[in-house]
């Protein structure tokens, strides 16, 4: 009876203790604050570890892997406690696949890659994409899109620096040179030289508000308080552009544009000019999911991608949206709803969900 009462004890000692709940749900996230020995298989473990659930009188908690060690346990062969986290493994391990992307002259196979960082293919592709935001295609693609930007400046010629990059043919470049660089090679090299981008600025509720058209469709909706700015900002994106102020014709898009972000929930049947990353594609494209008088928060978006872990690329990639509204980076808040940075400022912000919230 005794015993019986002593493994009552035990058992109620472990289940009060709050580090027993992370136990049962594996949470990954205790992974590294603490370990778990189990005394009837003289095991230690991490709270994450996959094996079945030990009975709660057979637990002890330890605060480092030596000190379970110490009491006389060994490391579980399952989760291997001994060895770093394992998100920290994924981590060095795409670490690893980065590099070797980055230094390949040709683009390594899936398979090449897994078999490199020691993991099967599909585990690969999920914990590559879970922890960059990308896909290794995606990846290298977006890597020889930098190094052919930074190339394009220093090379005597276009065919060389896509060559320099890594690119073995320039056709098969050219095929995505408007999506990786908004333009052809040339023209980007030339720093927007031939293209024709019309601009108007115009008055709204909210301040100033500068729209610029490419052939492409709308590639700026500009906000702010100085008017000048709006144009330099838009100067500094095509230094070599041709930049032409809008005609009478124009001013009917702009005064289209102005009414969009008026009243956002009529939508704007206008083609967009969207320019950015793979990442910053998929971001925008999740961001014009959210219906007007809606938000999203940052994590949310990360799993609408399917990168959870990206919440901060997320966040990098709203603030570099430069189509205010028509984007509307301005629906995602905070994981407690709060309001957060916006580009164009955070009471711009406040007003569009405020309106948005109105007219629901």
């Amino acid at each position: 009876m005794a015993t019986a009462s002593r493994q009552t004890c035990l058992a109620s000692t472990t289940e009060s203790d709050p580090r027993w709940a992370q136990v049962m749900a594996r949470d990954a996230r205790a992974d590294g604050y603490f370990f778990y020995s189990v005394a009837s298989t003289g095991v230690y473990c991490r709270p994450s570890c996959g094996a079945r659930h030990p009975r709660p009188q057979n637990v002890h908690f330890h605060a480092t892997r030596e000190e379970a060690e110490a009491a006389g346990f060994r490391p579980c062969k399952r989760c291997k406690p001994d060895q770093p986290p394992l998100a920290e493994q994924y981590a060095t391990k795409v670490a690893a696949a980065c590099r070797l992307i980055e230094a390949a002259d040709t683009l390594p196979t899936l398979g090449s890659l897994a078999v490199a960082v020691g993991i099967s293919a599909s585990h690969f592709h999920r914990i590559f994409k879970q922890l960059t935001g990308l896909t290794p295609r995606a990846y290298a693609v977006a890597h020889r899109a930098r190094r052919v930007r930074n190339e394009l400046g220093r090379q005597a010629t276009v065919t060389t620096a896509i060559i320099e990059a890594g690119f073995n043919s320039s056709s098969r470049f050219y095929e995505t040179s408007n999506e990786v660089l908004g333009m052809t090679p040339q023209k980007f090299r030339q720093g927007g030289a031939a293209a024709t981008i019309r601009f108007a600025i115009g008055q709204c509720s909210l301040g100033a508000i500068l729209v610029a058209q490419s052939e492409r469709g709308i590639c700026a909706i500009l906000l702010g308080d100085d008017p000048d700015a709006l144009a330099h900002d838009l100067q500094d994106r095509f230094p070599n552009a041709n930049l032409i102020g809008g005609d009478a014709g124009f001013e009917k898009l702009v005064a289209q544009v102005v009414g969009f972000v008026e009243a956002p929930a009529l939508g704007l049947a206008l083609p967009l000019d969207i320019r950015g990353t793979a990442f910053q594609q998929r971001v925008w494209q999740a961001l014009q999911e959210i219906p007007a008088g809606q938000t999203a928060s940052y994590t949310d978006i990360a799993n609408r991608i399917g990168s959870p872990t990206a919440v901060r690329a997320v966040a990098g990639a709203c603030a570099a949206n430069a189509i205010a509204v028509a984007i509307p980076c301005h629906r995602v808040v905070r994981n407690d709803g709060g309001l957060s940075g916006y580009r164009w400022g955070v009471e711009r912000k406040r007003t569009l969900l405020t309106r948005e919230a109105d007219n629901d």
